[in-house]
C-alpha cells in the first residue's frame, strides 16, 4: 500500500507536467485521479477541439491518450524517470460527442527501459460517458526533465 506522501508526490508530478506551458496545458487537460501505474485525465469540450461535424477531433483524442499513457507509466517508474512515447496505436470506436473526454490509462508493464499502457477514452456528459476509443502505447524511460522536477505553483 502506498503512503499518503507518495500519493501526493505522484499527483503533484503529474499535475506539474500537465500544467507546463505547451500543448497539453493549452488544450485544457485536467488531472482527475493518480495512482501508481494508473492515471485518469479529462478534457472539457471546446469548439477549437472539434472536427467539422462537431465531434472531438481524432488528433485531440490521440493526444489525450498519449499524455495519459505517459503519465500512467511514469507513475510506475522510479523517481527521476519519465516515460516518452515510442509508439501509439488508437482505435476509434464511435464519434466522440458530449461535454468531455475522459482518458483512463493503466500501465500494463513497466520494465527497466520500456513500458506499455492501455488507455480507454470515454466521451459524453459526466456520469454518462461511453467508450469512444481505445489506445495502446509503448514508452521509453528517460531522465526526468528539470522542469518536471519543479514543485507546482500554488
Amino acid at each position: 500500500m502506498m503512503d499518503a506522501a507518495e500519493s501526493d508526490r505522484l499527483r503533484r508530478m503529474v499535475e506539474t507536467v500537465t500544467g507546463l506551458p505547451g500543448f497539453t496545458n493549452g488544450i485544457g487537460t485536467e488531472v482527475v485521479a493518480v495512482a501508481p501505474g494508473a492515471v485518469t485525465m479529462a478534457l472539457p469540450r471546446r469548439d477549437d477541439l472539434l472536427q467539422v461535424q462537431g465531434h472531438f477531433h481524432g488528433g485531440v483524442i490521440s493526444a489525450l491518450a498519449d499524455h495519459a499513457a505517459g503519465a500512467a507509466v511514469t507513475t510506475a517508474m522510479p523517481p527521476g524517470r519519465f516515460a516518452v512515447t515510442v509508439d501509439l496505436h488508437v482505435n476509434f470506436l464511435a464519434p466522440a460527442q458530449g461535454a468531455r473526454l475522459l482518458a483512463q490509462a493503466e500501465a500494463v508493464h513497466v520494465g527497466g527501459t520500456i513500458g506499455t499502457a492501455r488507455v480507454d477514452i470515454l466521451c459524453g456528459d459526466p456520469g454518462a460517458e461511453r467508450t469512444c476509443a481505445i489506445a495502446t502505447a509503448t514508452l521509453r524511460g528517460v531522465d526526468m526533465p528539470a522542469a518536471g522536477r519543479a514543485a507546482p505553483k500554488s
